[in-house]
Protein backbone atom coordinates (compact mmCIF):
# COMPACT_ATOMS: atom_id res chain seq x y z
CA UNK A 1 0.00 0.00 0.00
CA UNK A 2 1.27 3.10 -0.91
CA UNK A 3 0.66 6.41 0.41
CA UNK A 4 0.50 9.69 -1.50
CA UNK A 5 0.11 13.35 -0.04
CA UNK A 6 -1.94 15.39 -2.62
CA UNK A 7 -2.11 18.55 -0.43
CA UNK A 8 0.03 21.66 -1.08
CA UNK A 9 2.13 22.58 1.78
CA UNK A 10 0.91 26.14 3.23
CA UNK A 11 3.08 28.58 3.85
CA UNK A 12 3.81 32.43 4.32
CA UNK A 13 4.83 32.31 0.49
CA UNK A 14 1.80 30.06 -0.77
CA UNK A 15 -0.13 31.83 -3.48
CA UNK A 16 -3.38 32.97 -3.52
CA UNK A 17 -6.81 33.80 -4.83
CA UNK A 18 -6.33 37.50 -5.77
CA UNK A 19 -8.21 39.68 -3.19
CA UNK A 20 -8.05 36.55 -0.82
CA UNK A 21 -6.46 36.66 2.66
CA UNK A 22 -2.62 35.82 2.06
CA UNK A 23 -1.19 33.49 4.34
CA UNK A 24 0.70 34.44 7.72
CA UNK A 25 2.14 32.15 9.88
CA UNK A 26 3.94 33.26 12.92
CA UNK A 27 4.86 31.98 16.27
CA UNK A 28 2.76 33.57 18.96
CA UNK A 29 4.81 31.89 21.89
CA UNK A 30 8.11 30.77 21.83
CA UNK A 31 10.30 28.58 23.83
CA UNK A 32 13.22 30.44 23.30
CA UNK A 33 11.79 33.44 24.28
CA UNK A 34 10.38 31.76 27.84
CA UNK A 35 7.57 30.76 27.06
CA UNK A 36 5.97 26.94 28.27
CA UNK A 37 5.95 25.86 24.53
CA UNK A 38 5.71 26.63 21.19
CA UNK A 39 2.29 27.96 19.65
CA UNK A 40 1.52 29.61 16.08
CA UNK A 41 -1.21 31.75 15.25
CA UNK A 42 -2.48 31.37 11.65
CA UNK A 43 -4.28 33.95 9.37
CA UNK A 44 -5.33 33.10 5.87
CA UNK A 45 -7.98 32.50 4.29
CA UNK A 46 -10.96 29.26 3.83
CA UNK A 47 -9.70 28.69 0.10
CA UNK A 48 -6.25 28.85 1.07
CA UNK A 49 -4.18 25.92 -0.40
CA UNK A 50 -5.68 22.17 -0.83
CA UNK A 51 -9.09 22.81 0.38
CA UNK A 52 -13.15 22.27 -0.04
CA UNK A 53 -15.86 24.16 -1.46
CA UNK A 54 -19.55 23.86 0.36
CA UNK A 55 -22.73 24.98 -1.49
CA UNK A 56 -22.26 27.93 0.80
CA UNK A 57 -19.71 29.45 -1.54
CA UNK A 58 -21.76 30.35 -4.05
CA UNK A 59 -25.35 29.52 -2.82
CA UNK A 60 -26.96 31.62 0.07
CA UNK A 61 -29.14 28.96 1.35
CA UNK A 62 -26.47 26.74 0.74
CA UNK A 63 -25.42 24.04 3.51
CA UNK A 64 -21.66 24.80 5.12
CA UNK A 65 -18.71 23.06 5.58
CA UNK A 66 -19.43 21.36 9.24
CA UNK A 67 -21.91 19.31 7.36
CA UNK A 68 -20.47 18.18 4.07
CA UNK A 69 -20.68 14.61 3.81
CA UNK A 70 -18.01 12.31 4.76
CA UNK A 71 -18.95 9.36 3.18
CA UNK A 72 -18.66 11.42 -0.44
CA UNK A 73 -15.10 12.72 0.76
CA UNK A 74 -13.49 9.56 1.29
CA UNK A 75 -14.20 6.38 -1.35
CA UNK A 76 -12.69 5.12 -4.45
CA UNK A 77 -11.61 7.94 -6.93
CA UNK A 78 -10.09 8.11 -10.46
CA UNK A 79 -7.43 10.73 -11.41
CA UNK A 80 -8.10 11.28 -14.98
CA UNK A 81 -5.36 12.85 -17.44
CA UNK A 82 -6.53 15.98 -19.24
CA UNK A 83 -4.43 16.28 -22.35
CA UNK A 84 -1.71 19.44 -22.16
CA UNK A 85 -3.18 21.27 -25.26
CA UNK A 86 -6.71 22.01 -23.74
CA UNK A 87 -7.23 24.99 -22.08
CA UNK A 88 -11.02 24.51 -20.55
CA UNK A 89 -12.97 21.51 -19.66
CA UNK A 90 -15.85 21.28 -21.61
CA UNK A 91 -18.68 18.56 -22.26
CA UNK A 92 -17.08 17.85 -25.49
CA UNK A 93 -13.75 17.29 -24.15
CA UNK A 94 -15.35 14.88 -20.97
CA UNK A 95 -17.68 13.05 -23.61
CA UNK A 96 -14.66 12.29 -25.30
CA UNK A 97 -12.68 11.19 -22.29
CA UNK A 98 -15.52 8.49 -21.89
CA UNK A 99 -15.78 8.53 -18.14
CA UNK A 100 -18.44 5.68 -17.53
CA UNK A 101 -15.87 3.84 -15.75
CA UNK A 102 -14.34 6.29 -13.55
CA UNK A 103 -16.74 6.10 -10.97
CA UNK A 104 -18.21 8.68 -8.86
CA UNK A 105 -15.57 10.37 -7.58
CA UNK A 106 -12.54 12.04 -10.22
CA UNK A 107 -9.42 14.49 -9.68
CA UNK A 108 -8.59 15.70 -13.05
CA UNK A 109 -4.53 16.39 -13.48
CA UNK A 110 -3.98 19.07 -16.06
CA UNK A 111 -1.12 21.09 -16.99
CA UNK A 112 -2.30 23.13 -13.60
CA UNK A 113 0.18 20.71 -12.02
CA UNK A 114 3.17 22.39 -13.46
CA UNK A 115 1.78 25.27 -11.51
CA UNK A 116 2.64 24.01 -8.11
CA UNK A 117 6.17 22.89 -7.25
CA UNK A 118 7.93 25.73 -5.12
CA UNK A 119 6.78 28.10 -2.82
CA UNK A 120 6.68 31.79 -4.73
CA UNK A 121 4.96 31.09 -7.78
CA UNK A 122 2.74 34.01 -8.83
CA UNK A 123 -1.11 33.55 -9.59
CA UNK A 124 -1.54 32.11 -12.80
CA UNK A 125 -4.23 33.04 -14.33
CA UNK A 126 -4.20 30.97 -17.76
CA UNK A 127 -5.18 27.77 -15.62
CA UNK A 128 -7.33 24.84 -16.72
CA UNK A 129 -10.94 24.90 -15.11
CA UNK A 130 -14.34 23.20 -15.73
CA UNK A 131 -16.84 25.35 -18.10
CA UNK A 132 -20.46 25.43 -17.57
CA UNK A 133 -21.11 22.58 -20.38
CA UNK A 134 -18.48 20.14 -18.61
CA UNK A 135 -20.13 21.11 -15.22
CA UNK A 136 -23.94 19.82 -16.27
CA UNK A 137 -22.50 16.81 -18.40
CA UNK A 138 -21.00 15.65 -14.60
CA UNK A 139 -24.13 16.44 -12.96
CA UNK A 140 -25.83 13.93 -15.30
CA UNK A 141 -23.14 11.55 -15.34
CA UNK A 142 -23.91 11.23 -11.34
CA UNK A 143 -20.29 12.52 -10.29
CA UNK A 144 -20.85 13.41 -6.95
CA UNK A 145 -17.07 14.80 -5.94
CA UNK A 146 -14.43 16.55 -8.68
CA UNK A 147 -11.68 17.61 -7.49
CA UNK A 148 -8.74 20.25 -9.96
CA UNK A 149 -4.99 20.71 -9.69
CA UNK A 150 -5.56 24.12 -8.90
CA UNK A 151 -7.13 27.08 -6.97
CA UNK A 152 -10.45 26.80 -9.07
CA UNK A 153 -12.04 24.30 -10.39
CA UNK A 154 -14.04 27.06 -12.90
CA UNK A 155 -12.18 28.56 -15.44
CA UNK A 156 -10.49 32.53 -14.20
CA UNK A 157 -13.27 35.22 -14.39
CA UNK A 158 -16.02 32.54 -14.77
CA UNK A 159 -16.57 30.99 -11.31
CA UNK A 160 -20.35 31.06 -10.87
CA UNK A 161 -21.86 28.66 -13.66
CA UNK A 162 -19.48 25.82 -12.91
CA UNK A 163 -19.60 26.34 -9.50
CA UNK A 164 -23.73 26.88 -9.52
CA UNK A 165 -24.11 23.53 -11.44
CA UNK A 166 -22.18 21.50 -9.25
CA UNK A 167 -23.02 22.47 -5.57
CA UNK A 168 -26.53 22.98 -6.85
CA UNK A 169 -26.24 19.19 -7.47
CA UNK A 170 -24.86 18.43 -3.82
CA UNK A 171 -21.25 17.57 -5.84
CA UNK A 172 -18.28 18.24 -3.58
CA UNK A 173 -15.59 20.40 -4.74
CA UNK A 174 -11.79 20.05 -4.02
CA UNK A 175 -9.71 22.81 -5.17
CA UNK A 176 -5.78 23.08 -4.48
CA UNK A 177 -5.02 19.32 -5.20
CA UNK A 178 -1.03 18.68 -6.11
CA UNK A 179 -1.44 15.99 -8.49
CA UNK A 180 2.37 16.70 -10.04
CA UNK A 181 3.67 13.12 -9.01
CA UNK A 182 0.30 11.06 -9.94
CA UNK A 183 -0.15 8.84 -12.27
CA UNK A 184 -3.86 8.44 -14.05
CA UNK A 185 -6.00 5.40 -12.46
CA UNK A 186 -7.60 4.30 -9.72
CA UNK A 187 -6.69 5.17 -6.16
CA UNK A 188 -8.77 5.77 -2.82
CA UNK A 189 -9.43 8.70 -1.73
CA UNK A 190 -9.01 10.96 1.90
CA UNK A 191 -9.81 14.16 2.63
CA UNK A 192 -10.91 16.04 5.37
CA UNK A 193 -11.62 19.22 5.73
CA UNK A 194 -11.10 21.14 9.12
CA UNK A 195 -14.62 20.97 10.70
CA UNK A 196 -15.25 24.96 10.67
CA UNK A 197 -18.84 25.98 11.44
CA UNK A 198 -20.58 28.42 9.16
CA UNK A 199 -17.98 28.57 6.46
CA UNK A 200 -18.31 28.54 2.88
CA UNK A 201 -14.76 26.42 2.53
CA UNK A 202 -12.31 25.01 4.76
CA UNK A 203 -8.13 23.97 4.29
CA UNK A 204 -8.00 20.08 4.07
CA UNK A 205 -5.17 17.57 4.08
CA UNK A 206 -6.31 15.09 1.12
CA UNK A 207 -4.14 12.10 0.22
CA UNK A 208 -4.51 9.35 -2.09
CA UNK A 209 -3.26 5.47 -1.26
CA UNK A 210 -2.67 3.15 -4.04
CA UNK A 211 -2.65 -0.42 -3.38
Amino acid sequence: MKIIDVSVTVTNDLVTWPGDPSVHIERASKIEDGANANVSHIDMGAHTGTHVDAPFHFLPQGSTVERLPLDVLIGPVEVVQIPDSETVITAEILKRLDLSRSGSRILFKTRNSTFWPGDGRPFQTDFVGIDASGAEYLVNQGTRLVGIDYLSISPYHKSRPTHVALLSAGIVIIEGLDLSQIQPGKYMLYCLPVKLGGTDGAPARAILIQE
